[in-house]
């Protein structure tokens, strides 16, 4: 057996990740100069690929061979539910055809039975069955803690000052300019209170309530999201113009989440002469944004369309590690883990979509395996009127473009997803009207229930899974949340004062989390899974009996991912803040 060694050593990859800084402070120059001197406790891990099926995942890549043509089926798809435990609801649904939503999808019977290809009834995410204790043992904490400290974003978007010709240097890899937002790493220095960008770039940070539980930061990773609206929603007659831009980014969130009004914040509506709270007069402090039938601006012609966003939307969105700050708080990293970006390049109306989602199931119905449709350095288009693009770590820290093969993954989630609006998640979560905008700050947001229900959605998603993620195997969150016959502690839960107090784990597990996913960077294996897992997982299966069924009919859920934030609990919490 051929082992795939470590392919930097600790110092190599530790300076490597110094080399991305602009500055270096005291404290992190010690931080350096002791992760040099235990670089022999860091370097030469075997790790666990060999000849044969067990092929490194960059030789797929580089040999185009492709290793999963099923990368849109999630690892979390794989889990043992024995009929159950439930995390499949949260993303397959099936709604009323009278609500007539764009998205008509209608996969809800995937809670109850596998319908996938056969070559998708085989796990491919072998990640997932790979102890990395012993790997994570030789790491030191310093070490993973200046890693993680590192900003490998700021020079991907830079350009290099000496070069005659303007021109980036050569061993940095360039983000694509509508992926750029400066001193993205550093929130504090990027938005202002109301989350617009300082930069210019007209991205708007945005605060919501992470999905269900993978992106929980106890289950790996902290994310962002930040949203831009095209050039004319933000001007009037040619000039920019804050108020519009702002009095149109709620119309969109009241569109997207069908809502009839929402708190904006103080509007003149004699200035602009627009009655936008449909009072009949004018008022110079406005806060209620009545939904309109179009928008505003140079914008105005363009009408709101139900649960879909404008042409040319965009959204930025980081994966982060687990950092903590000088008051020992957990908060997202500098380094970011990955970089992903959606535009809206082609508007299609409700009757558009629906011949792009019987095209879909057409497809599924006479076994075509599916089709990821690569556009080169621009990313790839997911057939319902987005591009997406996306960058992740090379194994020496800098940021890459992911590989076609890598990108497929993205289609997972942001293709034919039946809980999904307009193919997107986090943006339908965001917490209500004016209260939503700024970075995200898990303290200001209370566990409020899903449209339709009165129990906490992270309560209820625990009981329905009966665990702390997908796959059961959070020992953390099993030891905080559950009594020791296995039960869910509800009313601990329900008493949790935020949602921060219930997602964010210990510090010791954010470093095992940090280090775990440090050796798949090192690998460069996300095409056998992204999921920072520290033990072999045991609640996932490798193959799929399809006559089996995932979950009995008692287990199966209705639900719907929007949040009912006007329970008085979660929009006070928010106010205090």
């Amino acid at each position: 057996m051929t082992s795939f060694k470590l392919k930097v050593s600790a110092v190599a990859a530790l300076l490597g990740a110094i080399s991305l800084l602009t500055a270096c402070s005291p404290a992190q120059t010690n931080q350096v100069a002791h992760a040099q001197s235990m670089q022999e406790n860091v370097a030469d891990n075997s790790y666990p690929y060999s000849e044969g099926d067990n092929i490194p995942a960059l030789a797929y890549m580089e040999h185009d061979e492709v290793y999963n043509p099923e990368a849109v089926i999630p690892p979390q798809c794989y889990t043992k539910t024995e009929g159950v435990n439930n995390p499949c609801y949260a993303c397959h649904q099936s709604y009323d055809r009278n609500e007539a939503r764009p998205n008509q999808m209608g996969d809800g019977s995937l809670q109850g039975n596998y319908e996938f290809s056969d070559v998708g009834l085989s796990n491919s995410w072998k990640n997932l069955f790979i102890d990395r204790r012993e790997m994570i043992s030789n790491i030191d904490d310093e070490y993973i803690d200046v890693w993680v400290d590192q900003d490998n974003y700021q020079n991907a978007i830079a350009q290099d000052t000496n070069s005659q010709d303007n021109k980036p240097a050569e061993h940095i890899q360039q983000l694509p300019e509508n992926m750029h937002l400066d001193n993205l790493a550093r929130p504090a220095l990027a938005f202002e209170e109301n989350g617009l960008a300082k930069d210019g770039s007209f991205w708007v940070a945005y605060n919501y309530k992470p999905f269900p539980s993978t992106f929980w930061p106890t289950n790996g990773s902290f994310g962002d999201a930040m949203i831009r609206l095209p050039k004319a929603f933000r001007e009037v007659n040619g000039e920019v113009n804050e108020s519009i831009y702002f009095l149109n980014l709620a119309a969109v969130e009241l569109a997207i989440k069908d809502l009839p009004s929402i708190q904006i914040f103080e509007f003149d509506e004699t200035l602009h002469k627009i009655d936008v709270n449909a009072d009949g007069q004018l008022t110079n402090s406005v806060t209620q944004l009545v939904k309109p039938s179009h928008y505003f601006g140079d914008a105005n012609e363009i009408e709101l369309a139900r649960m879909l966003y404008p042409q040319e939307s965009e959204f930025l969105h980081t994966v982060r590690y687990l950092a903590e700050d000088e008051n020992g708080e957990l908060v997202p990293s500098k380094r970011m883990k990955e970089v992903r970006y959606m535009q809206k390049h082609l508007f299609r109306n409700r009757q558009s979509l629906a011949s792009a989602y019987y095209a879909e199931a057409k497809d599924k119905h006479f076994e075509q395996l599916p089709q990821t449709r690569y556009l080169g350095e621009r990313g790839i288009d997911n057939g319902f009127g987005w591009t997406i693009n996306a960058y992740i770590e090379n194994s020496d820290g800098r940021l890459r473009p992911q590989h076609e093969q890598e990108l497929a993954f993205c289609n997972g989630c942001h293709k034919s997803v039946g809980a999904t609006f307009d193919q997107t998640f986090s943006f339908a979560r965001k917490a209500p009207g004016s209260i939503g905008w700024g970075y995200s700050n898990l303290k200001k947001l209370q566990d409020a229930p899903n449209i339709g229900e009165q129990v906490g959605e992270y309560l209820t998603y625990m009981e329905r899974v009966n665990g702390g993620d997908e796959f059961r195997q959070n020992k953390e969150m099993l030891a905080r949340w559950f009594t020791e016959e296995g039960k869910l502690d509800t009313q601990k839960v329900a008493q949790a004062p935020n949602i921060h107090a219930l997602i964010v784990p210990s510090s010791g597990r954010a470093r095992d989390l940090n280090k775990a996913y440090y050796t798949i960077v090192q690998e460069q294996s996300y095409l056998f899974g992204r999921d920072a897992t520290i033990t072999k997982a045991t609640n996932v299966l490798e193959h799929i009996d399809a006559e089996q069924a995932p979950l009995l009919d008692e287990h199966q859920h209705t639900w719907d991912m929007r949040l009912d934030w006007h329970t008085q609990e979660a929009v006070e919490l928010v106010k205090e803040d």
